[in-house]
């Protein structure tokens, strides 16, 4: 059986090695497991998302079926187990990728949601929706740690996307655990601390439609509507002792095991990032 990526020489490089065939709409997102595993999960407006194996050829091993509506974009936790697809009519989906099955639905958004973003610890999770709001989820409980709002005053359910010059396009969690960036059509980068409701700086941005932190977390990159990459240079905060400690025991801890350990209720809140 053959591998992927086939060894290639350097006049080869470019030349297409798969195609992968089978959605039936436009693939709105793609993402690797973090594992090294070559798993790759897309993500359609046909309502489905498909698991491929590349050492296997591309073959597809599985298609995640719940969303009712557009698939918007996903992502792996950090240790490749849960898989969070979101998309049209609010849905924000958790999915087992050892036995390939949903965990659960989140409930919370008003609107259609269009990017997530696990945080590099995986305890919270960031999802961006056209409700005006950026969520922090405990994705282990489905609780709504934080909330971060575009407009003021937020929109009620009842006129759930607000004003669609607030609609925000993308999330992204920086690599320190402790900031998050978001775009929003009002023109803004946002850069937020997670333990602050209110952001920390921003800056100008017309048409941006994407972001995504360097893997040092000093930069951050967005793409736009019209075709342009800006960076900017992000807030810089060296970590507390504490938040890596934190990070280190949540690597390894989901939320539900946290909550087992003989600890003073204080420290137990701050390792459940609910202070």
């Amino acid at each position: 059986m053959a591998s992927f990526p086939p060894r290639v020489n350097e006049k080869e490089i470019g030349k297409l090695l798969l195609n992968l065939v089978d959605h039936t709409e436009v693939v709105r997102d793609l993402t690797f497991a973090p594992d090294g595993s070559l798993i790759l999960v897309s993500a359609s407006r046909d309502k489905t998302l498909r698991v491929w194996d590349l050492k296997d050829d591309g073959n597809m091993m599985k298609v995640l079926r719940g969303h009712q509506n557009w698939v918007y974009s996903c992502a792996f936790s950090p240790d490749s187990s849960m898989l969070c697809s979101v998309g049209a009519s609010k849905a924000v989906f958790l999915w087992n990728m050892d036995k390939y099955t949903m965990i659960r639905k989140l409930e919370g958004h008003h609107h259609d949601v269009v990017a997530c973003d696990f945080s590099p610890d995986g305890a919270l999770l960031a999802t961006a929706s056209y409700d005006t709001r950026v969520y922090i989820w405990d994705p282990h409980t489905g609780d709504i740690l934080m909330e971060f709002g575009h407009l003021f005053p937020p929109p009620t359910p009842i006129f759930a996307g607000g004003a669609n010059d607030r609609w925000v396009r993308s999330v992204s969690f920086s690599h320190d655990g402790l900031h998050i960036a978001s775009l929003a059509d009002d023109k803004m980068v946002r850069f937020w601390r997670i333990d602050e409701d209110y952001p920390v700086q921003v800056a100008p941005l017309s048409n941006g439609l994407c972001c995504a932190f360097s893997t040092d977390g000093s930069v951050l990159a967005a793409g736009t509507h019209d075709g342009s990459v800006y960076f900017w240079a992000t807030p810089r905060q060296i970590p507390s002792l504490q938040h890596l400690c934190r990070m280190s025991i949540r690597r390894v801890m989901p939320t539900q095991e946290v909550q087992k350990l003989p600890i003073p209720s204080k420290v137990l809140e701050f390792l459940s990032y609910r202070i």
